[in-house]
């Protein structure tokens, strides 16, 4: 079956919600959903959205500035302060779809300060802001008679000029996006044609076993615009978040807010001893690859699976009040944070890298747009500051609309594409292969690919995965399309790109750490 829109957009986090809504007054739009609109990346971001609000002590220069230091100094200045200036904009229209900040008595935004800013500038509500964000777009995209929603359907590839029988390489000029084929619940693959394709799949955590993100986070979008040429940069920078709750057998691991931090908690060893002051003078509020390698250093050192979060000097209903939906998950847990201390290990968080895109949003692949955490806009750089990532999906998502609105009118549809190929079989133990093949490229990726790296863990990662590769693209090819066995050629791949551009960056810098290449001091 054929279906034609304007616009076709794969994704439904903050990203592609909010595309969707700024370009559906230009043509009508088909939102693409892996599962259902509640289930995204947004919807986990606990800790907030940042902006200069408080013009009193913060400005831009100061954003731009932690954000350059974060990331190393590898970000793009150029993106840095598209988002950081483009920030203030974003945050009123979001209030305008109804996300609900919080504010102080006096009516002004309660802001949190997180690890790598040097001012309160993190708008919030409660710890559960990205749950707000999405139900607010949800709601807004439900009720927009433009915006067709299909949620359990799976993008298996994007439509270019492969698909009719030219020959496309990464050299090739001039590589165009037509649309997607796309799995529908009952089986079917139907071939969704778009003048303006916007990618917006979130990250890829589910590539490791321990992680904060979904388990539907497995890097498709990324996967897909490199099977089409299209590039793909900076794949080598995961962000491990410092603490994810430690309770062995969650998967996702319940994320512990780095506004905790902010907050004023303290991380503790398995002596109770606080540590950070050996790592790093800012202590608990040094940037994640900072922290992460830390409690990763004081793990290995005494053989512990975990440290400790420690916030049981604070206020006990001021902490209640701050972070109710951690103090209930904890609680369930038999743990009482304002009494006890909460364990807490690394977990595979954010994908600081992806699709390369330009200013507007787009990709190496015309009429294809990448946007939020699935694109590399050159913000982030070597390592992610926190709460940058929902900002810079709203921001970008703009530049995209903006951007896709002018040119959707002069781009025809593509009406001589052929359906997909759905011969193929199900063979018995498919299920069974693609299960143990997930679990081998996770512990791939945890062992050989994590924290802490080396050439010879690369090298060996390489050669497993390689492996792998062999036989899911056998196994792909003769088999009827399913969402397992696209899944797990997606990861497979995902997994590839992050370890080949982790060997060819032959240093120490931001979130990619290396035996080989010790960090030079600054």
């Amino acid at each position: 079956m054929t279906k034609k829109y304007d616009f076709l957009v794969i994704g439904s986090g903050i990203a592609g919600m909010s595309f969707a809504l700024k370009v559906a007054s230009k043509g009508k739009v088909a939102l693409i959903c892996k599962t259902t609109l509640d289930e995204a990346n947004t919807a986990l971001a606990q800790g907030g959205v940042a902006s200069v609000s408080n013009l009193e002590v913060d400005d831009f220069e100061k954003h731009i500035h932690d954000t350059m230091v974060a990331g190393d100094w590898l970000s793009d200045p150029v993106a840095v302060r598209k988002v950081v200036e483009g920030a203030p904009e974003q945050i009123r229209q979001l209030i305008e779809w109804g996300v609900d900040f919080d504010k102080k008595d006096d009516g002004t935004f309660d802001l949190h300060r997180e690890g790598g800013h040097s001012e309160f500038r993190i708008l919030h509500h409660a710890d559960n802001t990205g749950y707000e964000i999405q139900q607010s777009l949800i709601k807004a995209v439900r009720r927009h008679p433009e915006i067709d929603v299909y949620e359990n359907h799976f993008a298996i590839e994007i439509i270019t000029q492969h698909h009719l029988g030219k020959v496309v390489t990464r050299r090739t000029p001039d590589i165009t996006c037509y649309g997607a084929y796309v799995l529908t619940p009952e089986g079917r693959v139907d071939t969704f044609l778009s003048k303006i394709t916007l990618m917006a799949t979130g990250g890829c955590g589910a590539v490791y076993q321990t992680t904060t993100n979904p388990l539907v986070a497995t890097g498709d979008g990324i996967a897909m615009v490199y099977r089409a040429k299209g590039t793909v940069k900076d794949m080598e920078f995961i962000q491990f978040h410092p603490t994810a709750l430690f309770h062995p057998g969650d998967r996702p691991s319940f994320l512990i807010t780095e506004a905790m931090r902010g907050y004023g908690a303290y991380l503790r060893n398995q002596k109770g001893e606080r540590f950070m002051s050996r790592y790093d003078e800012r202590m608990e509020l040094a940037p994640r690859d900072v922290v992460a390698r830390a409690i990763d250093s004081e793990m290995k050192q005494t053989g512990a699976d975990h440290v400790y979060l420690d916030v049981t000097h604070k206020d006990p209903e001021e902490t209640r009040h701050h972070f109710p939906n951690i103090y209930a998950k904890c609680l369930s847990l038999g743990i009482d944070i304002t009494k006890d201390y909460i364990p807490v290990a690394p977990a595979a968080h954010y994908l600081c890298g992806g699709i390369k895109v330009d200013y507007n949003g787009e990709s190496s692949i015309s009429h294809l747009y990448a946007v939020g955490e699935c694109s590399c806009t050159g913000l982030h750089g070597g390592n992610r500051l926190a709460s940058n990532s929902l900002i810079e999906a709203v921001v970008y998502a703009e530049a995209a609309a903006r951007h896709a609105s002018e040119e959707v009118n002069h781009i025809s549809l593509r009406t001589d594409v052929p359906q997909w190929n759905d011969e193929g079989t199900r063979h018995p133990e498919e299920m069974v292969l693609i299960t143990q093949s997930i679990r081998e490229v996770n512990q791939i990726m945890g062992t050989y690919v994590g924290i802490v790296r080396s050439n010879l863990r690369l090298d060996r990662a390489w050669n497993r995965l390689d492996i792998l590769y062999e036989e899911t693209e056998r196994l792909f090819k003769c088999s009827k399309a399913s969402r397992e066995i696209c899944e797990l050629r997606n990861i497979i791949n995902v997994g590839y790109l992050i370890m080949r551009q982790a060997k060819e960056r032959k240093e120490s810098r931001g979130l990619h750490y290396t035996l080989d290449y010790p960090p030079v001091s600054k």
